[in-house]
């Protein structure tokens, strides 16, 4: 039957992933990644013949979404903020960023690949005296290109 086929085919879950940064030997832990959209504007084409006027779009260019990373705040040292400080000191370094989506078992499905991407942003939760939530901070990035790779 052909339930039964879609039946045994799921989703991929979406909460298995793994950020990796060009110069890190680790991968780096979030709780979260938003923003993995592109977006390309088609531009119109008019085409001016003899006979008659024609119309048709043609793929314009690409515009990418900055891409969002959430994590809890340790007490340990952070190579995001050194990254971030960089642009201070003029001496920002554009990395490549992969981020990767597993499956259950731990295996590699699908992969984003951000060229040249440097931090925009760095915010932290409101801290409150009567609050008992985790602080969260949420780092920014900006890209040129946006790679996308099934495995």
């Amino acid at each position: 039957m052909a339930g039964e086929d879609q039946i045994s085919v799921w989703p991929l879950p979406k909460f298995y992933f793994s950020v990796k940064l060009e110069s890190l030997d680790r991968p780096l832990l979030f709780q979260e990644v938003s923003g993995l959209n592109n977006e390309v504007k088609p531009l119109e084409f008019n085409n001016r013949g003899s006979q008659s006027i024609s119309s048709f779009d043609l793929p314009g260019i690409s515009k990418p979404e900055n891409i969002t990373l959430k994590k809890g705040i340790f007490p340990d040292k952070n190579k995001f903020y050194d990254w971030f400080n960089s642009i201070n000191r003029n001496t920002i370094s554009r990395e490549k960023v992969v981020i990767e989506l597993l499956d259950e078992s731990g295996n590699l499905t699908m992969t984003w690949t951000l060229s040249n991407a440097s931090p925009s942003k760095v915010s932290v939760t409101d801290l409150e005296s009567n609050g008992s939530e985790m602080a969260i901070e949420s780092i920014e990035l900006v890209y040129e290109a946006l790679t996308i790779n099934q495995v």
